[in-house]
């Protein structure tokens, strides 16, 4: 069995995905932004998940949960699954948090990031970008646009890493509103199969898919030259850099 760190695992999808891996016999590490938050998954650690605190908003928070996470070790796949929908801590929560846990955590080989169909009118631009989010200066779009660029490059330059994206839908969470038309359920299991499964197609990694159908995304995505770009522009902002 494998164990999975699950970002943004309190409620929503997260949560979840961390039901169901747990119930699979999978060893889970849930995410809160806060203790306060903890209270939600009380029934996942009385089942034996682990737990791990940190504001995906704040860089200092974001090393220290990866340093926690190092602590708990021996990480086979990480769920890049929090993320906020608007407001001035998209780019934080969205981009720079997902790269910085994947530059500061070693040795997953499997890495999986939240998209959103909503990510093909995202702009492929990356001036007078706000990476410490104290304005809004990108779309709810654009950082999914940048996320699934990010888990292309990495399938592209780190090929032993089988690194997809996922579209879950829109799904009735928190986020996604009552009204949401598209199913819970299949919402987080393409997560959870990409997380732990051994088809040739999971493991190949440079996914995007929806519902385990793989999909086509934006063209910048898959474009080395904007994913180079990307990449430097976050690492110039964390001091990080990739592998």
């Amino acid at each position: 069995m494998a164990r999975i760190f699950i970002t943004g695992s309190a409620d929503g999808l997260g949560l979840a995905t961390a039901e169901t891996l747990l119930r699979d016999g999978h060893d889970v590490i849930v995410h809160a932004r806060s203790s306060r938050r903890l209270s939600a998954v009380q029934h996942l650690l009385d089942r034996g998940a682990h737990s791990l605190i940190g504001d995906l908003a704040i860089l200092a928070d974001v090393r220290q949960l990866a340093a926690d996470a190092n602590g708990i070790g021996g990480i086979d796949a990480v769920i890049h699954n929090a993320g906020v929908l608007n407001g001035a801590a998209l780019l934080p929560v969205n981009v720079v948090a997902p790269y910085l846990l994947t530059a500061l955590i070693p040795g997953p080989r499997r890495l999986v990031y939240l998209s959103s169909g909503m990510h093909r009118g995202g702009d492929a631009g990356l001036e007078g970008l706000d990476w410490e989010g104290r304005t809004t200066t990108a779309s709810y779009s654009t950082t999914k646009l940048q996320v699934t660029a990010l888990s292309l490059a990495l399938a592209r330059l780190v090929p032993n890493v089988a690194s997809n994206a996922v579209d879950p839908g829109w799904v009735p969470t928190r986020m996604g509103g009552r009204s949401a038309p598209d199913s819970l359920e299949l919402g987080h299991r393409t997560q959870e199969w990409l997380a732990t499964s051994d088809d040739p197609a999971v493991l190949a990694g440079g996914g995007y898919w929806y519902h385990q159908q793989r999909q086509t995304p934006h063209p910048a995505a898959n474009d080395p030259r904007f994913q180079d770009a990307l990449l430097a522009l976050l690492a110039e902002h964390t001091g990080v850099t990739l592998y």
